[in-house]
């Protein structure tokens, strides 16, 4: 406990402790400023559409890993970590160079909303899988082939049987994918542009705040999204816990 204060607790508790060393009337007029919702606005958009993308293309993701066997599977799985290895301003000049002007696939998407979602696809990748896979792996696969058996058919036999099994998996990596994307700063500051009211994210705006001089306002948008995040993390892991309690019974 001692040490969790010290790297998570007192940090926390020191933000908040700032957010409102003005007042609670100050702290609600920096977080509700024009430029400051339209941030938030779209962060939470694209976080939001960026879980469901994970949710849908990592569960498929870790499937093939580990129900086929394809040559060239372990480089595949490897690759799936480097997002976490890869310094994500890296990440977001790599993008920039791919899909920005001049880009080699003659696709522009610099400076643009597409672009931030680019990026946030990209370092929020490994957590559905990571979550998934092991599941998959401890799925026993004989109600899956005694259902076949009985004439059932794998859209079916996933419905009915696979999926119900992954979606506490599935909601744990969604959860850690929306809280990631709604605190990138580094695989987006570059390729968003920063445009207010267009590309500029949350993350981007706290920074800008910073370098202002405004540090009750970056604290005041850094706690509402502190707050989601952590509503966001309880609220999934209150659902899986209700999903799953019959299963230590």
């Amino acid at each position: 406990m001692g040490y969790l204060s010290l790297v998570v607790l007192l940090p926390l508790a020191a933000l908040v402790w700032s957010s409102r060393s003005h007042g609670l009337h100050a702290f609600w007029q920096q977080a509700t400023e024009r430029e400051a919702i339209s941030a938030l606005k779209l962060t939470l958009a694209l976080a939001a559409v960026c879980a469901l993308v994970n949710a849908v293309m990592g569960t498929a993701i870790a499937w093939v890993l580990v129900r086929d066997r394809f040559r060239g599977s372990g480089v595949v799985d490897a690759l799936i970590d480097l997002p976490f290895a890869l310094p994500t301003i890296v990440a977001g000049l790599t993008l920039l160079a791919l899909y920005g002007p001049g880009g080699p696939f003659g696709v522009d998407v610099a400076f643009t909303r597409v672009g931030v979602l680019f990026a946030l696809l990209f370092v929020t990748l490994p957590f559905v899988v990571r979550a998934v896979q092991p599941v998959l792996l401890e799925l026993d696969t004989e109600m899956e082939e005694a259902a076949s058996s009985l004439g059932a058919r794998p859209l079916a036999v996933f419905r009915r049987i696979v999926f119900p099994n992954l979606l506490p998996a599935i909601l744990s990596g969604v959860a850690l994918a929306f809280a990631r994307a709604i605190g990138e700063f580094g695989a987006v500051v570059l390729i968003s542009g920063n445009i207010p009211f267009k590309t500029e994210v949350s993350s981007v705006y706290i920074f800008q705040q910073v370098e202002s001089d405004n540090g009750a306002g970056a604290a005041a948008v850094s706690v509402l999204l502190l707050a989601i995040s952590l509503a966001v993390l309880l609220g999934i892991g209150a659902f899986r816990r209700w999903r799953t309690r019959h299963d230590h019974v």
